[in-house]
């Protein structure tokens, strides 16, 4: 902590955050205090020798008005979340540091020239691993050996388009066929899956997706109404009554991102700056939904799960 009190700097700094959820949303703002516990760790106090400025895009497809608003601060530093807030972010400065919690590939959209070295304004954390896509049918079938289809459920967003090829070949592997399903609001979310829901042997697979988590409670819903067992790719959807959840630990997450805005203040360039992956991964699965759904649970899957909701 002293070696950190020492290398403050005299003046007052300013780091903007960019949060494209709702700002009612408990799991984000957990995370999201997390991330400031950990700049305070690391020397930065608010209202001390640190200014954040905060904006809420409450899923906004389209953040960039927050972005506009925040970079018209002049920060010293930007933190958002996800990889549509940083874009937002990026088309309004590059200069700005932005370390981002982003998903998706964002080498393969053409947003960073590489992992090593960003070559731009943006680096940060990558909120899933590439190879968690391949995972994401197999535990999908080996929670219900009957289903044959499995939709993927996202908003549009051309970084995360890689990654459904990678779900779409791991799936053939296990004898599903993955179709992608691209919404954009509560009524889209509605008719796409009732439309899918009515073949048979049908589930469902949530990547990480602003859009998805604004509206989780009626994708809950809806996957219980029509039985269709769904893997989703954040705790949230499981602790609101969804099947099961595959995911890594964004609070760790964001604890890291605080220390790569650290470095961005005391100097370091972020485009010097690796994109990290994340490190720890966890599975929930919700025995009370299973039943509903007259699943069983393989023994093998719960001596997995890092937690069991009954």
């Amino acid at each position: 902590m002293a070696a950190a009190r020492a290398q403050r700097p005299d003046r007052v700094r300013r780091v903007g955050v960019l949060m494209g959820f709702a700002e009612s949303d408990p799991q984000w703002n957990a995370r999201l205090a997390a991330f400031r516990a950990a700049l305070q760790e690391l020397g930065w106090t608010d209202c001390r020798n640190m200014l954040i400025d905060t904006r809420w895009t409450n899923a906004d497809p389209d953040p960039s008005a927050a972005a506009a608003e925040l970079v018209a601060l002049s920060p010293d530093a930007i933190f958002a979340c996800p990889h549509t807030a940083a874009a937002a972010l990026h088309r309004q400065t590059r200069t700005i540091p932005i370390v981002a919690v982003m998903s998706g590939d964002p080498v393969s959209a053409g947003f960073l020239q590489s992992y090593a070295r960003p070559g731009c304004n943006v680096t940060g954390f990558l909120m899933f691993e590439t190879t968690i896509n391949t995972k994401y049918p197999q535990l999908l079938k080996d929670i219900a050996p009957h289903v044959t289809r499995a939709a993927v459920v996202h908003a549009e967003n051309t970084a995360w388009r890689e990654d459904f090829v990678a779900v779409k070949m791991a799936a053939q592997s296990f004898k599903v066929e993955a179709v992608e399903i691209i919404v954009r609001d509560a009524a889209d979310i509605e008719r796409k899956l009732a439309e899918f829901s009515r073949a048979a042997n049908g589930g469902l697979i949530l990547p990480p997706d602003a859009v998805t988590v604004r509206h989780r409670q009626l994708i809950v819903a809806l996957a219980a109404n029509y039985r269709l067992p769904t893997l989703y790719a954040l705790r949230e959807f499981v602790t609101d009554g969804g099947l099961m959840s595959y995911s890594t630990d964004l609070t760790d997450i964001f604890r890291r991102a605080a220390s790569y805005v650290d470095r961005s203040l005391k100097g370091e360039k972020a485009s010097d700056l690796p994109v990290q992956a994340p490190t720890k991964f966890e599975l929930i699965i919700n025995l009370k939904t299973a039943k509903a759904l007259g699943l069983e649970v393989p023994m093998t899957m719960l001596g997995r799960a890092d937690e069991v909701i009954e």
